[in-house]
């Protein structure tokens, strides 16, 4: 049925937490108490998520994916195999750093994707919409609907709202495979209003 929760024999999910319907848990996964996981998601092998995370509904996140305490993953996010969220910009073993007031919070945003191996520094937020090409160092704020890549990630074109590109010419664009029309202000891509 739609509405049961899913949760492989060899997953543990630490009580209290709050796993929304038709969510899927599978092998080895780790859910610790206070995460609070929206419906409809998809959480592969080996997936942990620590203490207040917050997951949206319909997120799917692949296997071998850690999401620490001060991440928090917005509505129909996709976080590709082994990417990699930190929470702390300078982690010492023998100074404790737990304080939730001194946690960098990171914020991804509705619909974007985040490619495989990509790896997120604390204190961040990833656009609507956005793409995080696989293997990227993420080290600043993201805009909705571009495209970055590379070590450190830097912008490198632009993606609709259904994933594939969308090039600019002047300041509108029309995605070729859905139809949609954008516009490009101030440096700022925005969904146009004219319905085509």
């Amino acid at each position: 049925m739609a509405d049961e929760i899913f949760v492989h024999p060899t997953a543990v999910v630490d009580q209290p937490c709050r796993i929304g319907p038709g969510t899927k848990i599978w092998h080895f996964s780790h859910i610790m108490e206070a995460a609070d996981i929206g419906s409809l998601c998809v959480l592969g092998q080996n997936v942990f998520v620590a203490a207040g995370v917050k997951i949206g509904q319909r997120v799917k996140i692949q296997n071998n994916v850690s999401i620490y305490s001060g991440v928090t993953l917005e509505d129909e996010v996709f976080v590709g195999p082994s990417v990699v969220f930190t929470n702390v910009k300078n982690p010492r073993a023998a100074i404790s750093r737990n304080d939730p007031k001194g946690r960098l919070e990171t914020l991804v945003k509705k619909g974007a994707s985040i490619g495989a191996n990509a790896t997120l520094i604390c204190g961040i937020s990833v656009g609507t919409y956005s793409f995080v090409g696989a293997g990227a160092l993420v080290v600043a704020d993201v805009p909705d609907f571009v495209l970055v890549q590379g070590n450190p990630a830097r912008p490198a074109g632009f993606r609709c709202i259904c994933g594939e590109e969308i090039s600019f010419a002047q300041d509108a664009a029309r995605c070729l495979e859905c139809l949609r029309d954008y516009r490009l202000s101030d440096g700022r891509v925005r969904v146009s209003d004219a319905v085509s």
